[in-house]
């Protein structure tokens, strides 16, 4: 009889069927059930029984995109396998049997006697065949079909139906079936990094807080975060800096004092994020973290949403924690009562000169962090100005205070040089606030004659040759010991420990250095080149350093991804019909008259220049807010809240100001044609199939996206629009209608491929990945030109499938816009030179020519140095394995200790 059947009913079929008829078995091929599932129920134990090969093909959630490339499809399966929360199995009693499972699982992967393959369930639909096949060396084969899946429970427990049937044309139908579905194209190996989390998770184990706080490796705190377990992981040079912060901040000096000046898009605010996060976690005192106001909202959801990190956010009258939670301000020393360890405040508070700054520094932190610290600068920079006592702002003098009252202190910036040189020693120099080991004691050369320090590093002057001149240089700081053989030596002469970073000025002069630490001397030259203070505290890495280091298997530690730009030839511009091209003008007298009895060169002032080039529509709006009651200029939209006083002054209009206005209103209402933006997006999107690929469109304002989504939406029927803002104002255009929609909706709608077009404002630029897509429009290019660097971050990041993505830039014919490109077009690679980013300093350019004082604007642009101020050269960024980390921190002890407040004190361990 070649059929018999089987009923759980009647006998447990794992004993009964299963472990008997793979006793002995050469080989096994299985079609199973869901991938996540039935990889963490695979009957291990049984298995072993097989002396070849186990095949198992699983059914998954994988959408077909994922898996035309290996990279997308590997990084797709990790994220789906993660999603299932495996670790969440290692709890109670049950632990330790699935950690012995896991390890059993683990064993027959690495050992690739068990090969599992992956197929998604769009291939065949839902994969509810159940069958296998197993054949020996000395007897017939066998095959089996039912409603089994091949885990423990459906084995065990579960009420199943099995038919075995040893014919060969049934084996061999079974074996084509199978066939049919591990050979196809769309069938993907299970993932290395699915097979090593399987691994690590055998060997889990959850250790205290005090434990940790002992010897405080980063990857226990941050392997089981959001960004590993929902997102796409670290890169390298990531995990490489927070190590390097914490190795400073644990060290010798018990001190972290570093510049990050990564390039836009790399990630800086995740790395800050992680040192504030694990500093917080092995301290008692509170963490600081100082930044734009645009980005306060957005510092504090990427803190939650990828590390799990609660903070509080001070909006100027209250804390504002991670849940929306108001904590009132209606109590003394408020700002000094974060109800979190971690508490964010707005750059724009202190740059004011606010009472709110001298409250900050009446007390100690752990940690301070300044994004954007470019902003903390002198007023009297620039080239030749090196010699010239710093006439520091409000920031600058507030960060040289408040570092002398910091454990540790990081600052961060793609651009520490903006246009000079100085500014980078600027940084340096709150850094050195209470830390010997950056810059010296003010005794040293490099605090007391910074113009002269910078002259040599940039090898622009002779160097020293006389020995007592290059030991001033090198012995105030000493250099650590693990940073070259010749240091070592010498604080081995001069009984330094690694905690002292000054040696003793007359050593040179003495016996303890000896002939051999005298010709050591001679290599001065080449430690100037290699180890001044500049290389040792500015950490940057550029795109191009990464995608060309190796890792450990060849392939580059940061995906290549090519950039194709589009719109940037002469005549690629926008032409404006004449009434419109009429209304532009307007707009700009009115800019011009209104500049002309204003203070400054704030925002207001070219507020409808900035958003009548962005798209008629928003100028419109603009136009009409200031003709009435001024509505809401303070929106999401605005970039420095330090300029808004100015509305009082400027609210009262002029007659020749309104009429302008009214003028400029009335030739867009009467004309009603197309926008030409509209046009092109609808070129790009339909008739060079941006919108199949998946494409995001930019703009700095709400009012230009809602209005291009309310038009697309009857250009492109059927198609679901994003628009993704502020927290209140995302939503979704279909049909012509739109429904509100939280950001993390749409993020995830984007990431599972249910969403394909996305407009949104800046607020989608920073901490959003998109990856998903693979097309850009810039509907109008910011004033500010970091944006453009961030909002291109969006798509060109790990993960990408692609290996290129594509940009369009739009603009006016004539714009102010056109006319900075036309500008900056000639010099503008050169000045990317400066550190692979463009200094926001050229945001004076597009004012300079709204105002109408285009030599002006030409002086700022000469005013840019065109090559760097000096090398920063880094050495190869350093491979750490964090995903094979088997200990994990307590998720409880984590967030006991990050939700204290300010106020609460209370020593680790």
């Amino acid at each position: 009889m070649t059929v018999r059947r089987f009923s759980s009913r009647r006998e447990r079929l794992d004993k009964a069927f299963l472990s008997t008829r793979l006793e002995g078995a050469a080989s096994y091929d299985r079609i199973a059930g869901y991938f996540n599932s039935s990889l963490l129920d695979l009957m291990a134990e049984q298995l072993e029984a097989v002396s070849g090969t186990v095949r198992v093909i699983c059914n998954s959630d994988l959408d077909p995109a994922d898996v035309q490339t290996a990279k997308a499809a590997a990084q797709a399966q990790r994220l789906s396998w993660v999603a299932a929360r495996p670790e969440t199995l290692l709890v109670g009693e049950q632990e330790q049997v699935v950690r012995g499972r896991l390890a059993r699982l683990y064993k027959l992967l690495i050992a690739r006697k068990l090969e599992v393959r992956v197929l998604p369930d769009e291939a065949f639909g839902l994969v509810h065949g159940k069958a296998g096949v197993i054949r020996y060396d000395t007897r017939p084969a066998t095959c089996f079909m039912g409603s089994t899946n091949e885990s423990r429970r459906a084995w065990r427990d579960n009420y199943e139906l099995v038919w075995e049937d040893t014919a060969p044309d049934a084996v061999a139908w079974v074996q084509e079936e199978f066939d049919a579905l591990w050979n196809d194209a769309r069938a993907v190996a299970l993932a290395d990094a699915v097979i090593e989390d399987v691994g690590r998770l055998a060997n889990r184990t959850v250790i205290s807080l005090p434990t940790w706080q002992a010897q405080p490796t980063p990857a226990a705190a941050i392997i089981e975060t959001p960004v590993y377990r929902r997102e796409n992981g670290l890169w390298a040079h990531q995990k490489a800096f927070v190590e390097l912060v914490m190795n400073a901040h644990h060290g010798p000096t018990q001190k972290a004092r570093f510049v990050l000046a990564d390039q836009v898009g790399l990630g800086k605010t995740v790395q800050l994020a992680m040192c504030a996060q694990l500093i917080a976690l092995s301290g008692t005192k509170p963490v600081l973290i100082i930044c734009p106001k645009t980005l306060l909202w957005q510092w504090q959801a990427e803190m939650l949403g990828l590390l799990d990190v609660p903070s509080a956010v001070w909006n100027g009258e209250n804390w504002v924690d991670e849940a929306g939670a108001v904590h009132p301000a209606n109590v003394s020393n408020a700002l000094k009562r974060c109800p979190r360890r971690i508490g964010i405040v707005s750059s724009g508070l202190i740059s004011r000169g606010s009472e709110a700054a001298q409250m900050l520094l009446s007390q100690d932190y752990d940690l301070v962090v300044l994004d954007e610290a470019h902003r903390a600068r002198r007023k009297n920079s620039g080239e030749g100005k090196e010699s010239q006592a710093p006439d520091a702002n409000n920031l600058m003098r507030f960060m040289l205070d408040v570092a002398s009252r910091s454990r540790s202190v990081l600052l961060a910036t793609a651009t520490p040089v903006q246009l000079g040189p100085i500014e980078a020693w600027d940084l340096l120099n709150i850094l050195a606030q209470g830390d010997d080991s950056v810059l010296g004691t003010p005794q040293s050369l490099w605090r007391k004659r910074p113009a002269h320090a910078l002259e040599l590093v940039m090898n622009r002057i002779k160097l020293p040759a006389d020995d007592t001149e290059r030991w001033q240089w090198f012995s105030n700081p000493l250099p650590p010991a693990q940073e070259h053989p010749d240091f070592a030596a010498l604080r081995r002469s001069l009984s330094l420990s690694p905690a002292q970073s000054v040696a003793p000025p007359q050593a040179i002069h003495s016996m303890a250095l000896g002939p051999g630490d005298r010709r050591r001397l001679q290599r001065f030259p080449s430690w100037m080149h290699d180890h001044h203070p500049f290389i040792r505290r500015i950490v940057l890495r550029s795109r191009k350093q990464l995608e060309e280091q190796k890792d450990e298997f060849g392939q580059p530690i940061l995906q290549p991804i090519k950039v194709v730009l589009h719109g940037e030839r002469e005549e690629d511009a926008l032409r404006l019909p004449g009434y419109l091209q009429d209304a532009y003008e307007l707009a700009e007298k009115f800019t011009r008259l209104l500049g002309a009895r204003m203070r400054g060169a704030g925002f207001l002032k070219t507020l409808l220049l900035r958003r009548v080039g962005s798209t008629l529509h928003a100028g419109r709006l603009t136009a009409q807010r200031l003709l009435g009651d001024w509505g809401d200029l303070n929106g999401e939209d605005d970039e420095d809240e330090a300029e808004s006083s100015e509305a009082s002054f400027v609210r009262a209009l002029t007659g020749p100001e309104r009429s302008l206005l009214e003028q400029f209103v009335d030739a867009l209402e009467r004309e009603q044609s197309r926008d030409p933006k509209l046009a092109a997006v609808t070129e790009a999107l339909l008739d060079w199939n941006w919108l199949e690929e998946g494409c995001i469109i930019f703009s700095q304002y709400r009012d230009s996206v809602a209005w291009l989504g309310e038009q697309l939406t009857a250009h492109l029927p059927g198609e679901r629009i994003a628009l993704y803002s502020g927290p209140t104002t995302s939503g979704i255009y279909h049909v012509g209608t739109f429904t509100p929609t939280s950001r993390d909706e749409l993020k995830r709608a984007v990431q599972s491929g249910e969403i394909r077009l996305l407009l949104g404002t800046d607020a989608a630029s920073e901490g959003l990945n998109l990856q998903r897509l693979s097309r850009l429009i810039n509907l109008d290019l910011p004033w500010n030109p970091t944006r453009l660097e961030q909002r291109k971050g969006r798509i060109q990041r790990i993960g990408q499938r692609h290996d290129a993505v594509h940009i369009l830039n739009l603009r006016y014919r004539g714009s102010v816009e056109d006319r900075v490109h036309a500008r900056l077009s000639e010099r503008l690679n050169d000045i990317r030179t400066l550190f692979g980013q463009i200094p926001d300093v050229l945001e004076d350019v597009w004012i300079q020519e709204a105002l109408g004082q285009a030599k002006r604007a030409q002086q700022v642009i000469d005013a840019v140095p065109t090559r760097h101020a000096f090398e920063i050269r880094n050495a190869e960024v350093k491979l750490s394995h964090w995903e094979g980390c088997t200990e994990v921190l307590n998720a409880l002890d984590v967030q006991a200790v990050l939700r204290k407040s300010w106020s609460e004190r209370e020593r680790p361990g």
